[in-house]
């Protein structure tokens, strides 16, 4: 039986046209002013040191926010980055330049989830802060008190079983009673490879019976129960 739940947010819980149309667009816009603004603030100043490094060089200013939004363009993974764009995103929310959007099925079942008793996290590339805002400033009212915790790229990639071994051990349950929930077969393959049980949201296209990972369209087809010989 399942005893807590792990769910991806971009094409999960959230469309990708969300990340994509709004929320990176706006950092992109905003991240050259946000540096200027903000660029002595100890907590600024340590994501912008670390940014430096991941880059390779002393850049200037003017240098690293470029490299920034290339990144931005590029969808790299690079923490520092998500966690600036995190900050920028906190001050679009507290303007209400945007909602977070949530599918209503996906709010709908975190819920229900939440009131049975199963402990639910999320795990994003993009920084906690940034999965708290969506989920406290979202279409569906704030859902940030239906989750038990939040993981990023701190804890490791995506697409590698110790991340998932790392979340397991956080939450202090068998993987085989934690499902994780996101669109990305390799993200799927390597919290199968940590024994998690595993579900492959398919939003768009044809669900296949014969898929790697068990399908389902949303939320509401998402399965609790899993047979034995589908443990890793």
């Amino acid at each position: 039986m399942i005893r807590a739940i792990v769910t991806d947010i971009e094409g999960t819980t959230s469309s990708l046209s969300f990340v994509q149309d709004v929320l990176f667009p706006y950092a992109h816009a905003r991240m050259a002013a946000f540096v200027r603004e903000h660029d002595q603030e100890p907590a600024v100043a340590r994501l912008l040191a670390e940014a430096r490094a991941v880059a390779g060089g002393e850049l200037s200013e003017t240098d690293l926010v470029a490299q920034l939004r290339r990144w931005i363009e590029d969808d790299r993974k690079v923490t520092p980055l998500k966690a600036l764009q995190g900050l920028i995103w906190a001050e679009g929310y507290r303007r209400s330049d945007f909602q977070g959007h949530v599918y209503p099925d996906a709010a709908s079942r975190l819920r229900e989830w939440h009131a049975t008793g199963i402990a639910l996290y999320v795990y994003s590339s993009g920084s906690v802060l940034a999965q708290q805002l969506l989920f406290g400033h979202s279409e569906a009212g704030d859902l940030t008190e239906l989750f038990a915790g939040y993981f990023d790229t701190a804890i490791g990639h995506k697409r590698e079983a110790a991340s998932y071994r790392a979340i397991a051990e956080r939450i202090a349950a068998p993987p085989a009673e934690i499902l994780f929930l996101s669109d990305v077969v390799e993200e799927l393959d390597a919290a199968r490879a940590a024994g998690m049980q595993t579900v492959w949201l398919v939003r768009e296209g044809t669900v296949d019976p014969a898929a790697a990972h068990r399908q389902a369209r949303d939320f509401a087809a998402i399965p609790l129960t899993f047979p034995s010989d589908e443990s890793a």
